[in-house]
């Protein structure tokens, strides 16, 4: 049928007569950067992000929204529309008309100047008509400054009011002044209404005498001043007020009459009306709507559906123009169940394709009474449909020549195919995809036509179809589009091909309660997918991840993994090496501080410390206060919860310097008097104050000071301290040394015994090693808490040269640094040694260090006071990504869980291949072959056992036991196939 004018007007009622503008068709960024420029030609305010509810209004959706409902002012005179636009917007409807109130005001500030320049083709008014003033109204197209202003006028006094502006001091209220003759008044804005007289009725004659009106003439009428309400003239008394006593009626005013025009008095205008009623009534007859015309007849909807079966390549080109507008532009709204038979007509169009290439035209048959080859069960689908394919006549199809027709054909079927699968994105229409029969056939038509690059996006469009529908199908081993799914994976090279085409088969049946087995898969795809694991393309590689997770959860899979993993045809090997190293995909190094040991406050010294000879020497050496104030650095340190009697401070300082003072040498320095010894405790500790704490006897003390545990020498470097404890004594031996060696040589000596070389010798000097090698059973390490000598230790040979190597593990180096591991010796300047409640390596509670040789807890010393820091060690774990709920998420959770498959299934696969209940298939050029010889690759003499050692064993062990130890987000599904290879192995 031709297109009239009315199908034109037709075509442009798509989507509420609106053809949307050029700038619709651009991305969000685009379109906000064109808006931005046209509001700063336009020298006006401009808001990207407007806000309405608490919600960010994007304006460019908002904008088609209104042009697709006809405009800002067919929208504005439209009842409730903008109610029902902030409706689609999310807005709250309980405020409805404020909400919606606000979204025209964003509209009219941002976005109406812009339609009528870029919709309308038309100069927008100016801003001060504009912008500037509220959303008022509408009718933006006739909006000029004349027009609006006298609208604008006019409607003030239409409604009472006297204007818009507020009158200056120049300007007059339009209001009547007393007497002007003129009869009327107004209201002005600001100017209070004249004042009401009520009325008082005359009680006297109305009678004038002469005598009344004082004069000798006959009385004339008396001109009163005019008010804003009629009054009355009468004689009144006295007390009547004026206006009234002057009334005096309007004169009488002539009526004007008009003859009416009749044949008898003006025959000739007579004539000449009725004439000109002839003709109106002639030209209002010819205007009138003829029958059957001037209705909108169907929808755009309906329209096209019955032009895409009509068969006129001139409306079917119409229909799918707009079709596939409606699919992009509307369709999470366009619904196929809305429009009966519109799937089905889109489905029969793109099944003509295949005359293209085959002598064939399909018919679809609902009756299930025709078994011809051209016939489709509509009902049921076609069985054997892809062998039947295999025997259509072909047709010569020239590859460098084609008809305008064919062209135009092959463009149209594509269309259809695009709205097919625009439509098909929302799940409502792809369940109503999926209960369609002759959809199935379809997908599997067109994905069997020959290779031909005219139909590349074609197919595919039928591969996303596939892709949405798919989830709602039983797709058993030997169903046509599985097979051609499969082929598709294993000869493509198309990446976008083989990545829905293994979509398409991992969401089969995910929406039923049947479970997705993946039978019958060649080889040859799973090598593919194998060797795709290698490729740095993370969407290609979770999508074969999640077809592979599939596939392992069958133990009859696996089975055929086992089969061809000898075989050296088939590259498998790579498999299990991908998985692991896809175990630290996405990982993240995060280092954690982990404790090690507590830390443990230290006692006080119950007595204060020996000064060593060296640094007494260099105390005798100085003068006084400088060799008090150094002692008392050296000797004591700051503590702000301790103290000390001032009188115990007094006595250790006489104590310790009284014999030097008074020995004979007159040289010598004195002892400081007791008050200025005092006086500098709190020079030298900045925090440390004398105080008297009273109670039943006054108690003198120095707060904020105590003794150390082990003193210090004038540089501030902390003695070794000996900590050999003698048998059967509670106190060690306290001595201190202010260099390792100098320790060293003191235990040698002074405990265990070895002497030096004596002179005359030419090891003079050195230590005397001649009983070294001689086992005594009595020897033991007596430091601290070590027990390496104790009785009854086992293999140790027990000799003065080994004990002395042993002494070297306690004597650390004269520049000593922080170990982050602990260790089981206590260093002569350690802060504390290890104690029963002292963790050993790793965190753990080692025997040695709880119980003495005799098998008793070891008892307390003063040993024990010595107060150790927190240890600490840093950790560096490598986490694989997580979700946000923290749980494990991506290509690693897909490759555990793959090998958690394998190492579930592999002991059954094998069960399977020894009995032989399982059909392996070969792939080969005239279709699938069942072969059971297993005997080739001696693949049943293996069991279960066996097997998961060749799978998970050497390296594969070594990546899954490092992801157990540094991966705390993997490290519970390791965990699992640890265990399972454990159960697998019979462990």
């Amino acid at each position: 049928m031709p297109h009239s004018n009315q199908a034109e007007e037709a075509i442009e009622e798509l989507d509420n007569g609106v053809n949307l503008p050029p700038s619709l068709q651009l991305n969000h960024d685009a379109f906000m950067t064109q808006l931005a420029a046209f509001h700063k030609e336009r020298g006006t305010t401009f808001d990207p992000a407007p806000r309405v509810n608490n919600k960010t209004i994007e304006l460019q959706k908002l904008y088609r929204s209104v042009l697709i409902d006809g405009g800002y002012d067919q929208v504005s005179r439209t009842q409730k529309a903008w109610r029902k636009l902030a409706h689609e917007f999310h807005l709250d409807a309980k405020n409805g008309a404020a909400y919606a109130h606000q979204l025209k005001t964003a509209y009219y500030k941002n976005l109406a100047a812009f339609e009528i320049r870029d919709h309308h083709n038309k100069t927008p008014p100016p801003r001060t008509i504009l912008e500037d003033l509220t959303a008022r109204g509408g009718d933006l197209l006739k909006r000029t400054v004349e027009s609006y202003r006298q609208a604008t006028v006019d409607d003030a006094e239409a409604s009472g009011e006297e204007g818009i502006t507020t009158p200056n001091g120049g300007d007059k209220m339009d209001v009547d002044e007393p007497g002007s003759g003129t009869g009327r008044s107004t209201r002005g804005l600001r100017q209070a209404p004249p004042q009401r007289v009520l009325f008082q009725p005359d009680l006297s004659s109305s009678r004038q005498t002469r005598m009344a009106t004082g004069h000798g003439h006959s009385p004339q009428p008396t001109t009163a001043p005019t008010s804003a309400y009629p009054s009355v003239t009468t004689t009144v008394p006295t007390a009547m007020p004026h206006s009234i006593a002057n009334y005096e009626p309007r004169p009488p005013m002539p009526l004007t009459l008009r003859g009416v025009v009749a044949p008898a008095n003006n025959s000739t205008r007579f004539y000449q009306q009725v004439a000109q009623s002839q003709r109106g009534q002639k030209r209002k007859a010819k205007d009138m709507t003829k029958p059957g015309c001037g209705y909108d007849g169907p929808n755009i909807y309906v329209r096209t559906l019955q032009s895409l079966r009509s068969g006129i390549p001139a409306e079917q080109e119409y229909a799918l123009h707009h079709l596939v507008k409606i699919s992009h532009e509307r369709g999470d709204k366009f619904r196929f169940e809305a429009f009966p038979n519109l799937a089905e007509a889109l489905a029969e169009y793109i099944l003509g394709i295949t005359s293209e290439y085959y002598d064939i035209k399909w018919k679809i048959d609902y009756m299930e009474t025709d078994k011809s080859i051209d016939a489709l069960d509509g009902l049921n689908g076609t069985p054997g449909l892809r062998e039947r394919m295999k025997l259509l006549p072909r047709i010569d199809v020239a590859d460098d020549l084609e008809t305008k027709e064919k062209s135009i054909h092959f463009e149209k079927v594509k269309e259809a195919g695009l709205t097919m699968r625009n439509l098909s994105l929302m799940e409502d229409n792809a369940r109503y995809l999926s209960d369609m029969a002759e959809v199935r056939d379809m997908l599997t038509v067109v994905l069997s036509l020959p290779d031909d690059a005219r139909l590349v996006e074609l197919k595919h469009y039928m591969m996303d179809i596939a892709e949405m529908v798919t989830r709602f199908w039983v797709m058993p081993q030997d169903d046509p589009l599985y097979r051609i799914l499969l082929d598709e994976i294993n000869r493509s090279s198309d990446r976008g091909a083989i990545l829905t085409c293994i979509r398409a088969i991992c969401r089969i049946s995910m929406n039923l309660k049947d479970n997705n087995n993946l039978q019958s898969v060649p080889i040859t795809v799973i090598e593919k997918l194998a060797n795709y694991l290698l490729l740095q393309d993370e969407e290609l590689v979770g999508a074969v991840l999640d077809f592979l997770y599939q596939y392992t959860a069958v133990p009859s899979n696996v089975a055929i993994l086992l089969f061809y993993s000898n075989n050296p045809k088939y590259r498998l090997a790579p498999l299990m090496k991908e998985l692991c190293r896809l175990l630290r995909y996405g990982e993240v190094e995060v280092q954690t501080k982990s404790l090690l040991q507590q830390a443990v406050p230290d006692v006080p010294a119950k007595d204060i410390p020996e000064v060593p000879n060296d640094l007494l020497g260099q105390l005798l050496q100085m003068d006084e206060p400088e060799r008090s104030n150094t002692w008392l650095k050296c000797v004591f340190e700051e503590h702000k919860d301790s103290e000390i009697t001032q009188i115990a401070l007094w006595q250790a300082y006489q104590a310790r310097f009284t014999p030097y003072s008074n020995a004979g040498n007159p040289n010598a320095p004195g002892l400081l008097p007791a008050a200025e010894f005092i006086k500098n405790v709190s020079v030298i500790f900045v925090n440390a104050n004398a105080q008297v704490v009273n109670g039943q006897t006054s108690k003198f003390i120095i707060k904020g000071i105590r003794a150390r545990q082990t003193p210090i020498n004038t540089r501030l470097q902390p003695y070794f301290r000996c900590l050999w404890q003698a048998p059967n004594s509670s106190k060690s031996c306290n001595a201190f040394l202010q260099k390792a060696e100098d320790l060293y040589n003191h235990i040698l000596t002074t405990h265990i015994g070895i002497a030096r070389v004596p002179e005359g010798s030419e090891s003079a000097g050195k230590w005397d090693h001649s009983d070294a090698h001689v086992v005594n059973p009595s020897i033991e390490c007596h430091w601290a808490h070590c027990h390496r000598f104790a009785h009854g230790t086992p293999r140790l040979q027990k000799t003065k040269g080994a004990l002395a190597k042993h002494i070297r593990m306690h004597i650390p180096s004269n520049t000593p640094t922080k170990s982050t591991q602990p260790s089981n010796r206590t260093p002569a300047n350690a802060t504390r040694p290890f104690t029963p409640n002292t963790l050993g390596p790793h965190g753990s509670h080692d025997p040695r260090f709880l119980v003495g040789a005799d098998g008793q807890p070891l008892a307390r010393t003063e040993i024990d006071d010595l107060g150790r820091e927190a240890v600490y060690q840093n950790v560096s774990y490598f986490n694989t990504p997580i979700d946000e709920h923290g749980d494990p998420a991506g290509l690693s959770l897909t490759a555990i869980l793959i090998l958690r498959n394998l190492a579930r299934n592999i002991p059954k696969a094998a069960d399977l291949l020894q009995s032989g209940d399982v059909e392996i298939e070969k792939a080969s050029d005239t279709g699938l072959e069942k072969w059971f010889d297993f005997a080739s690759y001696n693949v049943g003499a293996k069991n279960g056992a066996e097997w998961l050692e060749e799978f998970f064993g050497g390296d594969v062990g070594a990546d899954l036991m490092w992801s157990l130890g540094f991966n705390r987000v993997l490290g519970g599904y390791v965990a699992d196939v640890m265990g399972l290879l454990r159960k697998g192995k019979g462990e």
